[in-house]
């Protein structure tokens, strides 16, 4: 799959696609459903199948005091669209010159002068340009004037429950990862490269895998009973996670931090995609670093016991 970073970046030689627009936070199965359209229609038309997203996510610069958290960074979505069939990323740079475009220019310069857009699918509560004016009428009624079609794609629901990115969201901080999973169509994860920790860990018996979380908020807060990849190919491994800023150790930035069973292994560098399968707690502050300790040992019994309890189902 193609990666464009940036509108600059695009040629004459890009024009002419089946194209989509959104957030695609978690790409999700009503994600998932809008992909399926866009590749399907690229293939009857013979033209690439095009995702533009953007980068930050709009609320992240427009709502930056009510700006909710991410579920899937930029590289997860990109492996996402990737397996999706996707032919080509654009990554569009969301500033305050971008966010003061008007629906018109939106349009008529960017989708039909620069993309050439032949066909488009949106959500059904898709908004665009400057204060949200562009709605998917206005896409309708401009899009005959310029000679493509458009489509909305009708809510995507599981279980009767709408699917999207809020109820996601909902679900984890409620930890219900099951609904969570259910609504994306696999378990909830979080990728990141291994980094040097303080090594507290390691010195009571609990070595952990260290992942810097590269944003102010996670959808996650607590200890959870996780699987990982990444580590090697013989499959999946078992363990137990915290995610939070370790108010014990006077945490300031979040952190993941993975504790896998029976693994002697220098895992520094690697990267590792967590899947969170069940919450064991909400992260507290103890007295003491002993304490902090004897609950280790209880949630690391607790993972293993609920792990356990799954193989024998």
């Amino acid at each position: 799959m193609e990666l464009i970073r940036g509108i600059h970046h695009l040629s004459g030689q890009r024009r002419g696609c089946v194209l989509t627009i959104g957030n695609f936070d978690g790409v999700h199965l009503g994600h998932q459903k809008v992909l399926r359209c866009v590749v399907e229609k690229a293939k009857e038309l013979a033209l690439p199948s095009v995702v533009m997203i953007f980068e930050p996510q709009p609320q992240e610069l427009l709502c930056v005091q009510r700006v909710p958290a991410r579920l899937t960074p930029l590289r997860d979505k990109y492996t996402q669209f990737k397996i999706a069939g996707i032919d080509r990323l654009l990554v569009v740079n969301f500033n305050k010159k971008f966010a003061k475009m008007t629906p018109y220019d939106f349009v008529h310069h960017l989708l039909v002068k620069q993309l050439g857009v032949r066909f488009l699918v949106v959500g059904d509560d898709f908004r665009f340009a400057a204060q949200r004016k562009g709605d998917f009428s206005y896409l309708q009624k401009e899009a005959q004037v310029a000679g493509f079609e458009v489509v909305s794609t009708q809510s995507f629901t599981v279980f009767e429950q709408r699917v999207s990115s809020t109820a996601i969201r909902s679900a984890l901080l409620n930890g219900d990862l099951k609904g969570a999973e259910r609504m994306l169509g696999r378990p909830y994860m979080i990728t990141g490269r291994v980094s040097h920790g303080k090594k507290l860990g390691r010195n009571i018996g609990f070595p952990t895998a260290n992942i810097p979380l590269k944003r102010t908020l996670s959808p996650v807060s607590g200890v959870y009973v996780v699987n990982v990849g990444g580590v090697n190919k013989e499959g999946r491994l078992g363990g137990v996670a915290n995610v939070g800023r370790r108010p014990t150790l006077n945490g300031v930035h979040p952190l993941l931090e993975v504790h896998l069973f029976d693994l002697n292994q220098n895992l520094y560098g690697m990267r590792l995609d967590v899947q969170f399968l069940h919450k064991l707690r909400d992260e507290i502050k103890f007295n003491s670093f002993d304490e902090l300790k004897a609950q280790i040992e209880l949630d690391a019994k607790a993972a293993r016991v609920w792990l356990c309890a799954q193989d024998n189902i």
